[in-house]
């Protein structure tokens, strides 16, 4: 956002951040950012910033005397940290391996809404939690927390700028796609 500011002064920009999926259309927007998993069908993607790593962690001290997971199911003999998404609704954990998905309804008794804030309880010892891989990068370097089930946490093509695919694309959109391709490479 800086950089495209700098160099186009006289566009308006106005963001609005959210965390729940809106239709861009119905809402008046010119594009928006998502998940590319996500994206609907009927639109154009441009994807940014490459791909992503949910994964499981946990503290040292948590796991102390318990065994650890092996599987998605052994979740269910762990406290997790849950976590509520915009839409109100919990996150069910979604885990790939060799072709194999799973989605899991972790047990546990506490549910946060924020990413960081999932961190920092597993930090605490309170459990398994399941996070962008970027958001743990600090506390798993510090050693405040380890990785379970590696194996079964594959990387998602990550983020997309999206947009109708039956709309003029605005200038100012288009001049920001341009900025967003150089900037990653051209994807």
């Amino acid at each position: 956002m800086p950089r495209f500011l700098d160099l186009y002064p006289d566009v308006e920009l106005d963001l609005v951040s959210e965390g729940r999926l809106v239709d861009i259309v119905e809402q008046g927007f010119d594009a928006g950012v998502r998940l590319l998993e996500a994206v609907p069908q009927d639109m154009v993607a441009v994807t940014f910033g490459g791909e992503v790593r949910f994964i499981a962690v946990a503290a040292p001290s948590y796991l102390a005397g318990k065994a650890k997971p092996q599987t998605p199911d052994d979740l269910h003999a762990h406290l997790c940290l849950r976590q509520r998404l915009p839409s109100g609704k919990r996150y069910r954990w979604e885990f790939a391996k060799r072709g194999a998905e799973i989605a899991v309804d972790v047990p546990g008794n506490l549910t946060l809404d924020d990413n960081d804030l999932l961190v920092q309880a597993a930090a605490d010892g309170r459990g398994i939690a399941y996070v962008p891989e970027h958001f743990a990068k600090p506390l798993l370097e510090a050693g405040q927390l380890v990785t379970v089930l590696d194996d079964w946490c594959p990387t998602t093509p990550g983020l997309a700028l999206y947009y109708p695919r039956s709309r003029h694309v605005p200038s100012p959109l288009r001049a920001f796609i341009d900025l967003l391709k150089q900037r990653d490479g051209g994807r």
